[in-house]
């Protein structure tokens, strides 16, 4: 198991040696746009989970409800919308 993570952690250095300045830029500013939906997905689901308490449909707060609202959007809480009154 360790092999498997020294070798992960080479092949990002590598990559990351391999990127010129404006390339690496660009990775992080999409990176850090990710984290914001993700961050902003779980208010979401965490507002919708004591909204929809009252009326009796719970979402789920967890990982993947999570990834899915942050990458969806839209689709994604219609996704779970769907799943939260048909399951």
């Amino acid at each position: 198991m360790k092999i498997i993570g020294i070798a992960m952690v080479g092949v990002v250095l590598l990559l990351l040696l391999l990127m010129d300045k404006n390339e690496m830029k660009k990775m992080i500013e999409k990176l850090s746009v990710f984290w914001f939906r993700l961050a902003f997905a779980f208010l979401a689901l965490f507002i919708l989970n004591i909204a929809g308490g009252f009326v009796g449909i719970y979402f789920p707060v967890n990982i993947a409800s999570g990834f899915l609202l942050a990458i969806l959007g839209i689709p994604g809480f219609a996704a779970l919308f769907t799943f939260a009154v048909f399951l």
